[in-house]
C-alpha cells in the first residue's frame, strides 16, 4: 500500500468532507478521546468539518490528508500560532487514521507531511498533546517528538471516564 499526503486547499477540503467526516466519525466511535463525546454520527461530523474548512479558508490552519489508491484515509492538522511573541510555533492536532488504515504507515507518512509543511512556513518549533499511553504516544516519541509530561484527567474518553494526556515537542 503506498500512502501519499498533500496540504488540502479549501476546495479540495470540501471535496474531501465525506471522507474526512467517515474518519472522525469512526476514530471517535472508535473510542479515540479527540474533543467529542458519544453519540457522535455524520451530521456532528459534517458540521465539525464545515468549520475547519472556515479556518482554512480564512488561513488559521493547514490540513494535511493521507490517501492510498485515490481514498483520503487520514488527515492531520497544523495551526500556526496567532500570538505575536511566538510566530515560530505551531500547534498539531487532529491526528487522525481510518481505522481499517491502521500500522500501514499513514501515521507516519501525515506527520512527516506536517513537519514539511511547518518548515514551509518557517516554524521552528511545533506542540502537540495526545492520550497517555496511547500508540500515538509510541508514534510521536519514534517520529522524535519530546514528551514533557503527563497532565492526569485532562479529558474525557467519547463515552465518559476521564483520561490523561501527555504533551509534546519537536524542534524542527
Amino acid at each position: 500500500m503506498t500512502v501519499t499526503t498533500r496540504v488540502l486547499d479549501p476546495a479540495a477540503a470540501r471535496d474531501a468532507l465525506p471522507a474526512l467526516a467517515d474518519i472522525l466519525v469512526r476514530c471517535v466511535n472508535g473510542g479515540a478521546s479527540v474533543g467529542f463525546m458519544n453519540p457522535f454520527g455524520p451530521e456532528d461530523a459534517r458540521a465539525w468539518w464545515g468549520g475547519v474548512v472556515e479556518d482554512l479558508a480564512a488561513g488559521r490552519l493547514a490540513l494535511v490528508a493521507a490517501e492510498t489508491d485515490g481514498k483520503v484515509v487520514g488527515t492531520a492538522q497544523l495551526h500556526p500560532c496567532a500570538k505575536p511573541n511566538q510566530p515560530h510555533r505551531g500547534d498539531v492536532a487532529k491526528v487522525l487514521v481510518h481505522p481499517d488504515a491502521r500500522r500501514r504507515g499513514v501515521a507516519e507518512a501525515l506527520m512527516a507531511a506536517i513537519d514539511a509543511e511547518a518548515r514551509r512556513r518557517a516554524l521552528t518549533l511545533l506542540t502537540l498533546d495526545t492520550v497517555t499511553g496511547s500508540a500515538a504516544s509510541s508514534l510521536y516519541a519514534k517520529a522524535g517528538w519530546t514528551a514533557v509530561g503527563d497532565i492526569p484527567d485532562y479529558a474525557l474518553w467519547p463515552d465518559g471516564g476521564l483520561c490523561s494526556t501527555t504533551v509534546f515537542f519537536k524542534r524542527l
